[in-house]
């Protein structure tokens, strides 16, 4: 198979008078987005509008860049993502509009509208096959996002508690699903309770949708209602003192490989493109209602219409870069207790497992994980 091709460049200005959202548009038509049929066509550009409280997502002008490019090219754009399972602030239409406005992502700045893409309630969705999916036959993608001709993905490189990154797959996969498709790729395995690490601070039962986790006042400890408990591992991500882990020992690879196969099911049969920002590289995901200070340095934008090439591009910049100090990943890596296990994210998040996902992601033939990096200055 011939290497895909993924562009890059760092995040140096080319000259004064000229920004970084100028350099996206540059790179993006470097990489070819020119070559898609956008005349008339509804373009979707999924994104991720950031939790309140999260500052780490990318800036609405990086959007409004590559929204001028798709209008420029005749194309009829609007920014979108899905409503999410567990509580916050972007759990239903209306208050994840209400989010993305605080977080400065309004028709006036980003220069097009805001579709939530599975509806008010995150039921308005549509069953889409899987072609060679293992683990999905369908997938349960959000309504708007299949109504587009075209679909570009417009991701946030960072890290991640369970898939070890999020990046362009996880954008598309996780991020398209409506909230019942979120629940399927999550169903893998229930999260335990090591009682004797538990501290009680009731920390990961503000995090829970699903009722599915319960304080017992004798012991003041928490307790998992494996009933109820969809494996949606926002506990995990919560708790400071890895008091939660997996019970399934495998269910962040099938976590993944469910990941993967929801974007194939996304991005398979029509024009596609992609773009992610290793900026702001913090250890947990956009959804977190807080960023902490980022393990590794910005590094640059990439864009490809390869998603899988893209993301290997991502981890192996990442992997080359050096841990940011202070960091989550930097103080693990000074503990001398801490295994090393020679790897930024799993260093960083040592209960992730990310490989899985682009190996599958191959295996399905959503891309291919051989690239020839091409450098834009």
């Amino acid at each position: 198979m011939e290497k895909s091709k993924v562009y890059y460049t760092d995040f140096h200005t080319r000259k004064l008078g000229e920004g970084l959202p100028t350099k996206l548009q540059l790179l993006a038509k470097k990489a070819g987005i020119a070559n898609l049929d956008l005349d008339g066509k509804f373009v979707a550009i999924k994104m991720h509008f950031g939790e309140l409280g999260n500052i780490a997502y990318l800036r609405p002008n990086y959007a409004r860049a590559i929204v001028d490019v798709v209008k420029e090219l005749g194309g009829k754009p609007f920014l979108t993502d899905c409503n999410t399972m567990y509580p916050g602030s972007r759990k239903n239409a209306l208050e994840h509009l209400e989010c993305a406005w605080q977080n400065g992502f309004t028709p006036l700045t980003v220069g097009c509208p805001i579709l939530i893409g599975d509806g008010l309630k995150g039921t308005d969705d549509i069953e889409v096959p899987v072609v060679g999916g293992e683990y999905c036959q369908t997938a349960k993608i959000g309504r708007a996002i299949m109504d587009a001709d075209v679909f570009i993905s417009l991701t946030h490189f960072k890290g991640h508690e369970s898939t070890g990154f999020g990046g362009t797959i996880k954008n598309i996969g996780m991020g398209c699903g409506s909230r019942a498709g979120k629940k399927e790729q999550h169903c893998s395995g229930t999260p335990h309770v090591d009682e004797k690490l538990c501290r009680g601070c009731k920390q990961c039962f503000k995090e829970c949708a699903n009722n599915g986790l319960e304080y017992d006042e004798t012991t003041h400890k928490m307790y998992i209602n494996e009933t109820n408990c969809v494996g949606c591992g926002r506990c995990l991500g919560a708790c400071n003192f890895d008091a939660i882990s997996f019970n399934n020992y495998n269910a962040n690879e099938l976590l993944n490989k469910r990941m993967a196969e929801y974007t194939k099911a996304v991005v398979d049969g029509r024009p596609n493109f992609h773009i992610s920002l290793i900026v702001d590289v913090s250890p947990n995901c956009d959804c977190h209602a807080e960023n902490d200070l980022p393990i590794l340095p910005n590094i640059g934008m990439l864009a490809s219409f390869d998603p899988l090439a893209l993301d290997q591009a991502c981890v192996d910049l990442c992997m080359k870069a050096k841990p940011m100090p202070g960091s989550q990943l930097d103080k693990h890596l000074h503990d001398p207790n801490f295994c090393d296990h020679h790897d930024h994210f799993t260093n960083s998040t040592p209960e992730s497992e990310w490989k899985s996902c682009l190996e599958h992601a191959q295996k399905i033939g959503l891309g291919n994980r051989e690239y020839e990096l091409i450098e834009m200055k």
